[in-house]
């Protein structure tokens, strides 16, 4: 186990270091390290339960042993009750109660062997389900820190792609032709302008005349209403 937990990349060190420069390459090496840390985990767990199956099958026999052990002792105490009261000779029944009694220190031995071999079992279980849980933890932590690498990574090259834009941008020459578009607009505003003062002054007399005469046959008819008005005159 303490092999499953020194390795975390399988990399060599000079491809490490070729990768510093390609933010893509440390993405990719983490998600191997994180498939063969899930791969020990995958036969940490199956470890386990081994280890687990042997302690289960330890205890049940040792119990069972214990059972057999009880139940011997049982059948010697019935084979020296059946020479006291006369149904049994005293040397059959010291012979037959021997090998029970043998049989039964017998299963005893298994059972307290059986008891000692689950308890080490069962330790071990609880210190391989300790580091399973650390390795559990380690997976995901490396999980959570690939999400952020990876968003960091997209960041990191969208900025790029921009910065790069913004660097062949040539702002002095952006605004020498902004410069160059403002006076061509007030070249053409100014000949506008000219334009229509040159339409003005080419006016016919007869259009000043007219226009004259208008002001003052409208002076004229203000007068006559005014006088007749003066004079009652409807």
């Amino acid at each position: 186990m303490t092999g499953v937990f020194q390795r975390l990349f399988k990399m060599g060190q000079s491809q490490a270091h070729a990768a510093i420069d390609n933010l893509e390459d440390p993405i990719r090496m983490t998600e191997q390290g994180i498939r063969d840390l899930k791969k020990d985990l995958q036969a940490s767990m199956m470890s386990l339960a081994e280890v687990k199956a042997i302690a289960i099958r330890m205890k049940k026999e040792g119990e069972e042993n214990k059972g057999r052990a009880a139940d011997y002792e049982r059948k010697a105490m019935l084979l020296l009750q059946k020479m006291q009261n006369g149904e049994l000779s005293q040397e059959e029944a010291d012979r037959l109660a021997l090998e029970v009694l043998k049989r039964k220190d017998e299963a005893s031995a298994d059972a307290v062997r059986q008891m000692k071999e689950y308890e080490a079992q069962s330790k071990m279980a609880d210190q391989l389900q300790a580091k399973i849980g650390k390795l559990k933890s380690t997976v995901t932590g490396y999980e959570n820190d690939l999400v952020t690498l990876r968003a960091r990574a997209r960041t990191a090259s969208s900025t790029k792609k921009i910065n790069a834009q913004l660097a062949k941008v040539d702002s002095s020459g952006t605004l020498a032709m902004l410069e160059k578009m403002k006076n061509k607009v007030i070249e053409d505003e100014s000949l506008a302008q000219a334009y229509g003062e040159m339409a003005e002054a080419d006016k016919s007399v007869d259009d000043e005349i007219n226009a004259a005469l208008q002001g003052s046959t409208h002076q004229s008819s203000d007068s006559l209403a005014a006088m007749k008005a003066k004079l009652g005159i409807t």
